[in-house]
């Protein structure tokens, strides 16, 4: 029966439809008026996987106000999406992710029970890739018009770089691989990791997270270098995995976090053919971790290369610079026999004349000395005699005062002198009965004691 026979005889009964009829007659209505499969070009809001087959969420946005304009639900069966999935993956290099534009051939089916759903027969990759690649320009465009694209390639790798902070996930393999390279070095390499997610969804997020919390780091510590906390160089690399992982790589923000990090990124993230807009902007991209590993071992074989060659252009130098010398020491020592005689020549004639100046001004000096000696002479003699002459009659006068003064005449006038303990009594208090006394006459000495009482003036 078709829509028409079927909903004309629902109007000439009038007696109310089931939910299953109304949906029956849903489902004619679609089937016979949207027969056809239709291309459509939408983004992805949401895709997952359940049991082999692959559910999406369809979405149209307004390109002014990014608003939604429509939704749909679409579904890709496992016999399908079995073969789809690996053509989509190995043509686009990316698994089908939310926010990604696809071209998708769908035709419409609608279950009584489940509803309406898009069913997808076929997916075009390269509309896919075509949105990729002009996503990819606009980020190097952005990146170029902010003058940060070449940022990292205008950075020296340390050509001792030896602190290696390491980006990567904590399980992988290929992180294996990058310690047991450097470790296997004759280089004693100190690295950190800092996990992060390297595929999916969540790997802009957390990649900027671990760059954050380096820089961080960095600068705390400032110049004060301590162990696992001041870093040469960071290393961005995944070991492994689908090149469709890589599309994580190819953000703005996670491209300008990393252009414009202090120090030199190193990426091993992806194969020889895939170059993402990661590896575009850092400092040196290598294929692998391995390969990461053996970049920095050669940096540092290259930095003892040319120590080795300072070392020998030095040694050379040295021997010639020795070699040089001596030769010179050699050509000098010829030369001072000749030389000596010339100086000692030059030298005993300055000697011979500065002897006969010394002679003639010692001669002069004499001289002067003499005629000066004789003039101090004659003044002294004339001097001494007046001072002679002043002084004897000086001494004479003072021998008349010593003779009038002299205790002997006195006593020979008749005068005496009493003294008692070897002093001169001048008053009668000084004297104590008892006390001993000596009178000196001009005839003799008279000797008495005090008796009585004191003697009182």
């Amino acid at each position: 029966m078709k829509s028409e026979e079927f909903a004309t005889a629902i109007e000439m009964n009038e007696k109310a439809l089931s939910l299953y009829e109304l949906n029956s007659l849903v489902r004619m209505t679609i089937e016979q008026t949207l027969s056809r499969e239709y291309w459509v070009e939408t983004e992805l809001s949401e895709c997952r996987t359940n049991r082999g087959h692959c559910f999406m969420e369809l979405i149209e946005k307004d390109e002014r106000s990014n608003t939604p304009m429509a939704r749909a639900s679409a579904k890709c069966w496992q016999s399908t999406w079995n073969l789809l999935q690996p053509y989509f993956e190995r043509t686009t290099g990316q698994s089908l992710h939310a926010g990604l534009k696809v071209r998708l051939k769908v035709y419409a089916q609608f279950h009584e029970a489940y509803g309406f759903s898009w069913i997808v027969t076929d997916i075009d990759p390269t509309f896919t890739m075509g949105d990729m690649a002009r996503k990819r320009q606009e980020i190097i465009r952005q990146l170029r018009a902010e003058g940060i694209f070449d940022l990292q390639k205008s950075l020296e790798v340390s050509p001792f770089c030896l602190s290696i902070a390491v980006i990567s996930s904590e399980t992988a393999a290929g992180y294996g691989d990058f310690v047991n390279q450097l470790a296997d070095s004759s280089y004693a390499f100190q690295t950190r990791l800092f996990p992060a997610t390297m595929q999916g969804e969540q790997v802009e997020q957390s990649v900027i997270q671990q760059l954050n919390k380096i820089f961080q780091l960095q600068t705390e510590n400032g110049e004060q270098k301590t162990p696992n906390t001041q870093f040469d160089c960071v290393v961005i690399i995944r070991g492994g995995g689908a090149t469709a992982d890589l599309s994580g790589f190819d953000t703005l923000t996670l491209a300008e976090n990393v252009a414009q990090f202090p120090l030199p990124i190193i990426t091993g993230i992806g194969h020889d053919r895939d170059e993402s807009i990661l590896d575009m902007v850092s400092h040196t991209r290598v294929k692998t971790p391995t390969a990461a590993a053996q970049f920095l071992i050669s940096n540092l074989d290259h930095t003892q290369q040319r120590i080795d060659t300072c070392r020998e252009r030095a040694t050379r130098y040295a021997q010639i610079k020795m070699e040089t010398e001596r030769l010179r020491m050699t050509r000098i020592a010829g030369h001072i026999p000749t030389l000596f005689t010339i100086v000692k020549t030059r030298e005993e004639a300055r000697l011979q004349r500065l002897m006969q100046t010394v002679i003639t001004l010692a001669g002069q000096h004499i001289q002067y000395q003499r005629q000066h000696c004789e003039k101090l002479q004659i003044r002294s003699s004339s001097s001494c005699e007046q001072r002679l002459m002043k002084e004897q009659h000086r001494l004479a006068l003072l021998t008349q005062r010593a003779q009038a003064l002299d205790p002997a005449l006195l006593l020979k006038r008749g005068y005496s002198i009493t003294l008692c303990n070897g002093k001169v009594v001048r008053a009668p208090e000084e004297l104590h009965p008892g006390d001993e006394l000596e009178t000196r006459l001009a005839q003799g000495t008279v000797r008495s004691e005090v008796k009585g009482e004191k003697v009182k003036k």
